[in-house]
């Protein structure tokens, strides 16, 4: 910004990310109202900078104002600065003072900021909170708002991401296939960008997950997410929303990056699923309201106990009427976990969620599935059911993650046309370790048997 040439690239980027649409305004309600509770504040906003003005692209306590003339002092200012801004006095700040927003409604004295950045540096705008009082911000608030500003950008950065695949997809097909053809690629496209890219990689867990959709045009409801959270912790996420179609695909946007808010916030089970009630109840999506289920699991690495421990991680788990998780035991048993009581998640204002702590040692591995799983048929026409999952799970334990994935792939495939919903899996295991030693994983059953060593693991 410090040149014509930076501000002209600037606003391109604003023009670049303002054309497009967002799947729904709703999640970024909920971060600025994240943003004002954390600071209990009267007001908080998204803001985006363009050439002659600041606009509201969400808004908490901020009514009958949309935009302002651009000028220095508020936003303007926060733009160029590399972390939080802060003026704790706006009329004893001369940059601020002479601010529309300062001199007239709502008479902002307090402002504090975090710039929207995208990843080549270009400054969009801010994620701002505002009090008509002097006063001060604690780091802790300013840290609080340092995340809600990256998840903010996230959201922005994937949505240009999805449109922009969508829109190259579109013009490569055009030519060269008929309608139909088209439709199906764009619905698959659309359906890859609601998955995670890429699954993190989680110091001493391994991760698999696989979506399957029962038919190449569909876009189906089910979803799964994992991202870390402040302090070492990590969350994760399993559901399956109402619907198909471009309905299904706005709520699983607004479902993800609502837990992703929600959690910087408060991330245990009952607090992230009790807002995401909350949310679904008060942003329907195309007119018509949405629900879900949902299992949402907090894990934390155990410390080091001794030099010779082996450390496994201490999991919260939270459900709102989705189906039980299954822990495979590295001694070889299997057992559901279902907390008691969990409700649907969208359904109902009184609703009530559940939560249960458990652990997984090395050896240990969880599975989470949709329903779309336990709902197909088997060969003779009957339910496959918790049961059968149940029983197949006891003959694959001691598997890694990608391995456990890929065999309930093959179940899939087996059972063919008799799975008629969508189904996604998510598997997370602790590597068996020696003694003391993190880094070195030793075979599970499975493991051991396709290298030829044919020894397992107690």
């Amino acid at each position: 910004m410090s040149t014509a040439v930076g501000e002209h690239d600037r606003l391109a980027a604003v023009a670049r990310y303002a054309s497009v649409r967002p799947l729904t305004d709703p999640s970024f309600d909920r971060i600025v109202a994240l943003a004002a509770r954390w600071f209990d504040a009267p007001i908080a906003t998204v803001t985006i900078v363009d050439a002659r003005r600041t606009w509201f692209r969400a808004s908490c306590g901020l009514t009958g104002i949309t935009q302002v003339p651009r000028s220095p002092g508020l936003a303007d200012s926060a733009l160029l600065a590399d972390g939080p801004y802060v003026v704790a006095d706006a009329l004893c700040d001369p940059a601020a003072s002479a601010h529309p927003l300062v001199t007239g409604a709502p008479g902002v004295r307090f402002y504090a900021a975090v710039p929207l950045i995208t990843g080549e540096g270009y400054r969009l705008g801010t994620v701002d909170v505002w009090d008509t009082r002097p006063r001060h911000a604690d780091a802790e608030q300013l840290a609080a708002l340092q995340d809600l500003a990256a998840v903010v950008m996230e959201e922005l950065e994937g949505r240009l991401r999805a449109v922009s695949t969508v829109r190259a997809e579109r013009r490569r097909r055009k030519r060269a296939e008929a309608e139909s053809a088209e439709s199906q690629v764009l619905a698959a496209t659309l359906q890859r960008m609601l998955a995670p890219p890429q699954l993190p990689a989680v110091p001493g867990l391994e991760i698999a997950a696989h979506l399957r959709t029962v038919g190449p045009r569909q876009i189906g409801g089910d979803f799964y997410d994992v991202f870390a959270l402040p302090g070492g912790r990590w969350a994760f996420v399993m559901g399956d929303v109402c619907g198909k179609g471009a309905e299904a695909a706005a709520l699983t946007a607004l479902i993800r990056y609502t837990v992703r808010a929600q959690a910087q916030h408060d991330p245990q089970p009952v607090a992230v699923l009790s807002a995401l009630n909350r949310t679904l109840l008060s942003a329907p999506v195309e007119g018509r309201p949405g629900f879900c289920t949902a299992m949402y699991g907090l894990l934390e690495r155990e410390p080091v106990s001794s030099p010779r421990a082996q450390r496994g991680f201490g999991l919260v788990l939270g459900s709102g009427g989705h189906p039980c998780a299954y822990r495979l035991r590295g001694d070889g048993t299997v057992d559901s976990i279902r907390p008691a009581g969990g409700m649907l998640v969208g359904a109902l204002a009184e609703a009530t969620f559940a939560e249960r702590a458990v652990r997984l040692g090395p050896g240990d591995a969880l599975l989470l599935y949709t329903d779309g799983l336990t709902e197909a048929r088997t060969p003779d026409g009957s339910l496959f059911g918790e049961g059968g999952l149940a029983r197949f799970l006891a003959a694959h334990t001691g598997y890694g993650a990608s391995a456990l994935t890929e065999e309930v792939t093959a179940l899939l495939n087996d059972l063919g046309s008799a799975v008629c919903d969508d189904v996604a899996v998510l598997a997370l295991t602790v590597p068996e370790t020696s003694p003391g030693d993190d880094a070195q994983v030793l075979p599970g059953p499975r493991q051991a048997e396709r290298s030829g060593e044919g020894q397992g693991h107690d």
